[in-house]
């Protein structure tokens, strides 16, 4: 088991940026892939990114592409997200979490944080 801490969330005007970190400790922390989704009230919960265990491969939610970059550091075990041109529709709590493989589907993450904030006010 994988235990993950985001930090980082707050609040920014639209067209700022952002950078969340996401911090797990437990036991084979680089052979997990990992991921990002948000979920803002009354809705369910999005994808926003994922990266497999040696980082050379990524996945972006579409309306993220371009904006956000996805990218892991072993050594730290840590996972950063970077939020550039931000919008207000990007406001929502971001969870980071960790599983076998780097997919777009909550059900294959074993492991969740517990959220950070994150909000863009226009």
């Amino acid at each position: 088991q994988v235990q993950l801490v985001e930090s980082g969330g707050g609040l920014v005007q639209a067209g700022g940026s952002l950078r969340l970190s996401c911090a797990a400790s437990g036991r084979s922390f680089s052979t997990y892939a990992r991921g990002w989704f948000r979920q803002a009230p009354g809705k369910a919960r999005e994808f926003v990114a994922a990266i497999n265990w040696s980082g050379d491969y990524t996945d972006y939610g579409d309306s993220m592409k371009g904006r956000f970059t996805i990218s892991r550091d072993n050594a730290k075990n840590t996972v950063y997200l970077q939020m550039n041109a931000l919008k207000p529709e990007d406001t929502a709590v971001y969870y980071c979490a960790a599983g076998t493989v780097a997919v777009r589907t909550t059900r294959e993450y074993t492991s969740w944080g517990q959220g950070t904030q994150v909000t863009v006010s226009s």
